[in-house]
């Protein structure tokens, strides 16, 4: 990103790292109309991440100096843009720690369920969608594909979850009310 900004999009984009080595790391799915690259923005740090739209996609840029220019300070559509961009950034730093959970545990059907258990508390519900296919969710809990399918349908054969392509339900437990 050139300027100091943040971004606004219409469809629903994943915020991906890629390393020299070609590995991708998917760390957030943004729906269409959320904001993301706000904290770059806010910090003037360089974008260090990729943002991947699967469809075409047309994004709003913003550029957030006015926010910082005292002439504005005491302005009231200032003060509640600021209030916004905050709320935004403490949603983020939720969707970010609850993939630091996802990602934290060292087996790979332990990430699988830290994922799914979230989704479903999330939804309400023990059947659910995601927002990724088989590749984007192995990438986002850091897990190699195959391994990923091959503890999905072990999960499947034991019972505990069943699936089809990204719609997922949980078996024999109920959520708390």
């Amino acid at each position: 990103m050139q300027e100091t900004g943040t971004l606004f999009c219409e469809t629903t984009v994943n915020i991906e790292i890629n390393d020299l080595w070609g590995n991708r790391s998917i760390l957030s799915n943004v729906s269409a109309g959320h904001i993301f690259a706000e904290t770059y923005a806010l910090s003037r740090e360089p974008l260090m991440v990729d943002v991947v739209s699967a469809e075409d996609c047309e994004v709003l840029f913003l550029n957030l100096s006015a926010l910082t220019d005292p002439l504005y300070a005491n302005d009231s559509w200032q003060r509640k843009f600021m209030k916004n961009i905050l709320n935004a950034c403490v949603q983020k730093n939720q969707v970010l720690s609850n993939r630091i959970f996802c990602t934290t545990p060292k087996s790979t059907r332990a990430r699988i369920l830290t994922y799914l258990s979230y989704q479903a508390v999330k939804e309400g519900r023990t059947t659910f969608r995601i927002p990724f296919n088989r590749q984007q969710m192995a990438d986002y809990l850091n897990l190699d594909r195959s391994a990923l399918s091959k503890e999905l349908g072990r999960m499947r054969d034991e019972g505990i979850l069943e699936f089809r392509k990204n719609q997922f339900t949980l078996t024999g437990i109920q959520l708390s009310p």
